[in-house]
C-alpha cells in the first residue's frame, strides 16, 4: 500500500535540490534558493495529477481537514456529519475549530450509509464529511443529492484512497473541497504532508492564507505581505514537499501493482464459501489499497482473528472493531470529553451523548470485518501463501465453530 515501499533515487534527487540550496521553508529567501520551490511544483503537480483546478499544501492530513473546513466557513457549533469508522484525526479536525462531529452509521462500503446521514440533518448541519477509508469510496451520488436538498456542503475525507475514482472524478476532487493525507503510510508520502484539493478561488485563497498566518502571499517579500485574517502554521517544508515531488509521479505505478495484487488475493480468498467482501460503489475506481472481508458472524471473525494471532499471520490484517484508532467503540476520549483545553457547553454536551449511545447497524458491519494491506512489494508466491494461511485458518475455525466452508 504505501509509497515508503518504493523509496529510491528519485525520491533523494527531489531532497538533495534542497539540501543543495539550505533553503527548507516553502516561502521566501527567493535569491538563495535558486529557483528551486518544490512546495509549488507539488501543487502544480496535484491539480494535474487529480484533476482540481487549485491545491494547498499542508503540513498533514489533519490539518488539511481543519483547513477545509475553515476556508468553507464551518465553525463554532456547526454540525459536522462523518462516519462511526474512520481514523481519529476526522474528529480531531471538527473539534479544533468549535464544530460538532455528528457520527452515523456506515453499511457495507465501509463508509456513510446514506439513509443514517439523512436521519441525523438538524437545522444545525453545516457538512457532510464522507471518509472514504480503505482505498474505496462512499455513495457519492446519494451524498451529493443529500447535500443539494438540504444546501449542505460536501467535504471528501480522501486521505486513504489516494488514487482512486468515482465515475471517472478522482476521490477527494467531487465535493466542495477533498483533502488527501501524505503521512508514512499513505499511497503517496512525503513523510508528513497533507493537501485541501478545490475548485473554488475563494476557498483556496482563504487556504492559502491560513496555513501560514494570515499571509496574503500578495507583499514583495514576506516583510510587505497583508494580513486579511487570522491564521495558523500549517505549512509543509520543501523537504516534505521535495519527497512528495518524487512519489506523486509513481503513483500509477503504486495503483497499478495494488490492483494486480489486490486482484491475485481477493482469487484465493474467494474460495471459502463463508466469505463476502466490501461493497464498492464504483469497483473500477477501488484504490485497491486494501482488501476488505466479511465473515458470517462476530464471533467467527473474532476467533478467526485470533487464530491468525497465534499463527503469527495478522500482521497486515486490521480488525476495526477492536482498534483503538479507527472505531467508535474505543474512542473512550471521545465520549468522556478528554480534552486539554476548554470546549463549549454544546459540544461538551454533543460529545457525552456519545457514551451511553449505541451503533448496532455499525456493529454489525466492523464486527465482521477484516481488511488486509496490499503490499507493493509481494511476489506472486507470496500472495498465493499468505492467502492460503488465511484461507486455511478461517477454514479451521469454521469447522472447530460446526460452520460449512
Amino acid at each position: 500500500m504505501p509509497g515508503f515501499e518504493f523509496w529510491g533515487d528519485e525520491e533523494r534527487k527531489e531532497v538533495n535540490d534542497v539540501l543543495e540550496t539550505g533553503i527548507l521553508m516553502r516561502y521566501g529567501f527567493d535569491g538563495p534558493r535558486k529557483g528551486i520551490w518544490k512546495a509549488i511544483e507539488l501543487e502544480k503537480a496535484v491539480c494535474n495529477t487529480f484533476g482540481s483546478k487549485y491545491a494547498q499544501l499542508t503540513s498533514s492530513g489533519t490539518a488539511a481537514l481543519t483547513t477545509a473546513m475553515v476556508a468553507l466557513n464551518i465553525g463554532a457549533g456547526d454540525e459536522v456529519i462523518m462516519p462511526t469508522f474512520t481514523f481519529v484525526a476526522s474528529f480531531e479536525a471538527v473539534l479544533s475549530i468549535g464544530a460538532i462531529p455528528v457520527l452515523v452509521d456506515v453499511d457495507e462500503t465501509l463508509t456513510l450509509d446514506p439513509e443514517a446521514v439523512k436521519a441525523a440533518i438538524t437545522p444545525r448541519t453545516k457538512c457532510i464529511m464522507p471518509v472514504h477509508m480503505c482505498g474505496s469510496m462512499a455513495d457519492l451520488d446519494a451524498l451529493k443529492a443529500i447535500c443539494d436538498e438540504n444546501d449542505l456542503i460536501l467535504l471528501e475525507d480522501a486521505c486513504q484512497s489516494i488514487g482512486g475514482t468515482y465515475k471517472g472524478k478522482k476521490l477527494g476532487t467531487i465535493g466542495h473541497a477533498g483533502t488527501f493525507s501524505f503521512d508514512f503510510v499513505k499511497t503517496i508520502t512525503c513523510g508528513e504532508g497533507g493537501v485541501v484539493m478545490t475548485d473554488s478561488e475563494d476557498v483556496y485563497t482563504k487556504c492559502d492564507g491560513y496555513t501560514d498566518h494570515g499571509h496574503d502571499h500578495k507583499g514583495a517579500d514576506r516583510g510587505a505581505d497583508l494580513h486579511p485574517f487570522i491564521g495558523y502554521n500549517f505549512r509543509i517544508s520543501e523537504l516534505h514537499a521535495a519527497v512528495g515531488l518524487a512519489q506523486i509521479k509513481k503513483l500509477d505505478t503504486f495503483l497499478s501493482i495494488q490492483k494486480k495484487n489486490q486482484t491475485l488475493l481477493k482469487e484465493i480468498l474467494s474460495e471459502v464459501p463463508g466469505i463476502t467482501f466490501r461493497k464498492v460503489p464504483d469497483p473500477q475506481g477501488d484504490s485497491c489499497s486494501f482488501l476488505s472481508w466479511f465473515l458470517p458472524t462476530a464471533e467467527i471473525t473474532e476467533a478467526v482473528v485470533e487464530e491468525m494471532k497465534t499463527q503469527g499471520i495478522l500482521a497486515g490484517n486490521f480488525y476495526w472493531f477492536k482498534n483503538n484508532w479507527h472505531y467508535i467503540s474505543k474512542w473512550d476520549h471521545l465520549k468522556n470529553a478528554e480534552t486539554l483545553q476548554g470546549v463549549t457547553h454544546d459540544v461538551h454536551m454533543a460529545l457525552k451523548e456519545y457514551a451511553t449511545k449505541s451503533f448496532p447497524a455499525s456493529d454489525a458491519v466492523m464486527s465482521r470485518c477484516v481488511s488486509t494491506a496490499i503490499s507493493l512489494l509481494w511476489t506472486e508466491e507470496q500472495i498465493k501463501d499468505k492467502g492460503e494461511k488465511i484461507v486455511n485458518t478461517i477454514k479451521k475455525v469454521m469447522e472447530r465453530e460446526g460452520v460449512p466452508a
